[in-house]
C-alpha cells in the first residue's frame, strides 16, 4: 500500500531556453541575456551563458531515472532536448508527478541555481524577476499541487531584494530561497540583513537555503584558478548552510523574529544531531565567541526546531534520529527531474527509509510538515 498525500518539498523546473529571450529587454541587455548555447565548434553540448559566459551544462538535469538504470550515464555533459518535458511544461510535470506517487510539488530552478555565482548585479536581478514571472505563470496551471520558489538576489540591494520578495508573494509564490552562502566578506549575521529578515516574517513567508546556490568566492574546490566541484566538495555541501544557521542563531536572528521560517534543501539530514548538539555545547561554555545571550533557558536547539525546516530525500541514517532533530521540521523531498531524484521510484524509497517509523510520524515526514509550512 503507497502512501496517498505525499508532498516533495523539493522538486525542480527545468528553465526552457525561451525564458529569459522571451521576457527580458534585449535593447538594454542584448547578448548577456542567458540563453542556450552549444559548448564549442567540437562540443555538441548544450551549455547555459550568462553575460557571455559559459556556466551551466544539461546533463545533470536532463538525467531523471538514470541512477535507477545506467548510472554511468550521469554526466554534466548533455543537451536540452533529453530534458523530460515536466520539467518546463507544467500538465507534463503533474503528470510525472502522478506515475511517482506524488501529490504535490514545491518547486526551485535547475539553471537559476547556480546563477546565484556569477557577477553583475543589476543583470542577475532582472534574469531572476523574469524567471519570477514564468514560475508564477507554470505553477497558476496547477495551483493546488504545484508551488514555487522565487529568487532573490541580496548582496548590497537588500531593500531591492525585500521589494522582489513583496512580488514574488503577490504574484503567487510560496516562498523566496536566497543565496545558499552571500558573497565573500559577508555573512548572514550581519546588521545588514535585518531588514530582510524582518520583512520575510512580516508578510509570513518562508526563505530557503538550497544547494548550488553561493555567491561568489565560497566554493570548496579551486582547480587551475577556476571553482570546481569534486566528490569531495558534493560529500561536504552542508558546511555552508551549516556556517548559514550557526551565524543567524549565535546572533539572535530568530530571537528578534521568532516567526520567520528557514528551510535548508538538499543537505540531507544525518547531520543535524551532532550540528545541532555543538551548537548548544558551544553556547554553554564558550561566551566569549558567543557574546550574545538569549532570554531566559533558550539554547539554540530550540530555534533549530521552532524555526528551521529540512528538505531531504532519503537519509535513512537521519530517520533514524529523527527525534534529535524534530519530526515536525522533516520534509521529504524527490529532487525531481535531476540526476539524484527518487523518480519514478519514490514511494518505494519512503516506504524503505520509514520502515518502522510510526504511522503519525511517517504523514507528517512524506507531506504533513511541508503541506502546513507552504498551504497545501
Amino acid at each position: 500500500m503507497g502512501y496517498k498525500m505525499v508532498i516533495s518539498s523539493d522538486s525542480h523546473v527545468v528553465e526552457p531556453p525561451y525564458l529569459w529571450e522571451q521576457r527580458m529587454d534585449r535593447q538594454k541587455w542584448g547578448d548577456a541575456i542567458p540563453q542556450l548555447r552549444k559548448g564549442g565548434e567540437n562540443d555538441p553540448t548544450d551549455w547555459w551563458y550568462f553575460d557571455n559566459v559559459k556556466f551551466g551544462p544539461t546533463g545533470n538535469i536532463a538525467a531523471a531515472g538514470k541512477r535507477f538504470t545506467n548510472p554511468k550515464e550521469i554526466i554534466q555533459a548533455g543537451v536540452f532536448d533529453n530534458v523530460r518535458p515536466g520539467g518546463f511544461i507544467p500538465e507534463d510535470h503533474v503528470k510525472d508527478m502522478d506515475i511517482d506517487g506524488v501529490w504535490g510539488g514545491v518547486l526551485y530552478p535547475s539553471t537559476g541555481l547556480p546563477l546565484y555565482g556569477m557577477e553583475n548585479n543589476d543583470l542577475l536581478r532582472d534574469v531572476f524577476s523574469a524567471y519570477n514571472d514564468w514560475l508564477a505563470e507554470f505553477c497558476s496551471a496547477a495551483p493546488d499541487r504545484i508551488k514555487g520558489i522565487g529568487e532573490i538576489l541580496l548582496d548590497e540591494g537588500i531593500d531591492q531584494g525585500i521589494a522582489e520578495m513583496k512580488r514574488a508573494k503577490e504574484i503567487g509564490l510560496a516562498g523566496v530561497m536566497i543565496s545558499s552562502y552571500p558573497r565573500a566578506g559577508q555573512s548572514y549575521d550581519l546588521p545588514m540583513y535585518e531588514p530582510f529578515w524582518a520583512a520575510a516574517e512580516e508578510i509570513d513567508i518562508p526563505v530557503t537555503l538550497h544547494v548550488t546556490t553561493n555567491r561568489p568566492g565560497h566554493k570548496l574546490t579551486v582547480k587551475d584558478g577556476k571553482n570546481a566541484q569534486s566528490g569531495a566538495d558534493r560529500c561536504n555541501h552542508d558546511y555552508f548552510v551549516r556556517m548559514d544557521l550557526a551565524q543567524m542563531i549565535y546572533v539572535g536572528v530568530f530571537e528578534r523574529y521568532p516567526n520567520l521560517k528557514i528551510v535548508e534543501a538538499e543537505h540531507e539530514i544525518a547531520w543535524l544531531p551532532y550540528f545541532i548538539n555543538r551548537m548548544d555545547l558551544n553556547y554553554k561554555e564558550r561566551h566569549e565567541n558567543i557574546p550574545y545571550r538569549f532570554k531566559g533557558d533558550t539554547l539554540p536547539s530550540d530555534f533549530m526546531r521552532d524555526n528551521v525546516f529540512h528538505s531531504f530525500q532519503e537519509d535513512n541514517l537521519g530517520i533514524q534520529m529523527r527525534d534529535l532533530i524534530g519530526v515536525h521540521t522533516l520534509m521529504w523531498g524527490s529532487d525531481y527531474p535531476h540526476a539524484e531524484s527518487t523518480f519514478p521510484e519514490s514511494q518505494r524509497i519512503l516506504s524503505e527509509i520509514l520502515q518502522g517509523v510510526p504511522q503519525d510520524e511517517q504523514d507528517m515526514i512524506v507531506g504533513g510538515n511541508c503541506a502546513k509550512l507552504y498551504g497545501f
